[in-house]
């Protein structure tokens, strides 16, 4: 299961991200925001990351106008390894290397075929392990 949330300035790309999960059988959740009244995206961060810390939700995707906004707040919850991604080498090698578990896409800085590919990317790749673990047990 995929949590995905967003502000009011990426609810477009939202959108588009649950219709294609969704199209293609991927399980997922909405986690709001549903208009497109100006809202606060910490409040959808923490909740996208509730879910993926709970274990309700494998992973997490949150969107806002650039993803930096959401990356913040997502990486101030303990367990929580959001990137940033603005292409799919970006988002295949966080998965693999630095074991994220939420991807943040901004709606003004990518466009809507290269963010579902992004997403994609994101999902099918695993994280390797190994050398990678070592890291990864330092960012605590």
């Amino acid at each position: 299961m995929i949590a995905v949330g967003s502000d009011h300035a990426a609810f477009q790309l939202k959108k588009a991200i649950l219709e294609h999960l969704e199209k293609n059988g991927v399980p997922c959740v909405d986690c709001g925001t549903y208009t497109l009244e100006s809202c606060d995206y910490p409040v959808y961060a923490k909740e996208v990351c509730g879910k993926v810390l709970s274990g309700e939700c494998d992973l997490g995707i949150l969107v806002c106008g650039t993803g930096i906004g959401m990356s913040i707040v997502a990486n101030k919850h303990k367990g929580i390894r959001a990137a940033v991604c603005g292409d799919t080498f970006s988002a295949k090698f966080t998965r693999k290397h630095n074991d994220a578990n939420v991807l943040c896409i901004g709606e003004r800085v990518t466009g809507t075929g290269l963010a579902l590919e992004i997403v994609d990317t994101f999902l099918a790749n695993d994280f390797e392990g190994g050398r990678h673990q070592r890291r990864v047990d330092m960012y605590e």
